[in-house]
């Protein structure tokens, strides 16, 4: 998710045969940020196995579960969850600062119903999500691959919108946000594609009501750029 930039992290890499989920980039931790690994961290983040996920036992409830992809600094994410507290939320970043970032909104809200996994979100979907488990799925603004000889990098893929589908339960949802045209183009084109999916819309979707616009968002409307929707129903 984005907050002030767009999170850029998720690609597809054709020379390992396999898709990957980031891209390793430096990060520096701020104090605050530090502080929430050390003191949040334990109570609010998931470690990382090759093993199916006890929900009920990480949140101590059973409600429906949102899988994020992607977080960024997590501002969106601590908004959405925050609105929807019936709702159980999952984000997978691998980024350091995000995550800290992130935890520091879950202790300011008291957000009980948010857990973090830093790891790679292909690793995480494949080994501990369960097929059929997930209520939503969202990723907003991967990175876009802008140049037309790394386009094939771009995470949304036949390969990994099929792996998406498996995970969610039938009427489940898979939301994706994107501000590069030619890579809403193309997700339409693969989500369209995918036929365990169906579009919500005729189309791009209207911006659904529960996420909100960025900071980044507003500066790019004002300028005239565009930000696309598509939201997908599991069949």
């Amino acid at each position: 998710m984005s907050s002030d930039t767009p999170n850029r992290p998720m690609l597809y890499d054709p020379t390992e045969h396999r898709i990957r989920s980031f891209v390793t980039r430096a990060g520096r931790l701020s104090i605050a940020q530090a502080r929430a690994l050390e003191e949040l961290g334990p109570k609010y983040m998931i470690e990382y196995a090759k093993a199916p996920l006890a929900l009920e036992q990480a949140f101590g409830r059973k409600a429906p579960l949102i899988l994020e992809i992607g977080f960024g600094m997590g501002d969106t994410t601590a908004h959405i969850a925050s609105a929807m507290p019936e709702k159980d939320f999952i984000g997978v970043e691998v980024h350091t600062p995000g995550v800290g970032s992130l935890l520091k909104q879950i202790g300011e809200q008291n957000l009980s119903n948010l857990r973090l996994i830093q790891h790679d979100a292909v690793e995480v979907l494949n080994n501990m999500i369960t097929p059929a488990s997930l209520a939503g799925v969202h990723v907003f603004f991967p990175d876009p691959w802008h140049k037309a000889r790394h386009n094939k990098r771009r995470l949304i893929q036949p390969p990994f919108v099929k792996l998406l589908a498996e995970k969610l339960a039938p009427g489940g949802y898979l939301h994706c946000a994107t501000d590069w045209e030619d890579y809403a183009v193309q997700m339409l084109e693969v989500l369209s594609a995918e036929p365990s999916l169906q579009n919500s819309a005729e189309g791009y979707a209207p911006q659904p009501a529960y996420r909100p616009l960025t900071k980044f968002e507003n500066r790019g409307l004002k300028l005239g750029h565009g930000v696309w929707d598509l939201v997908f129903v599991k069949k």
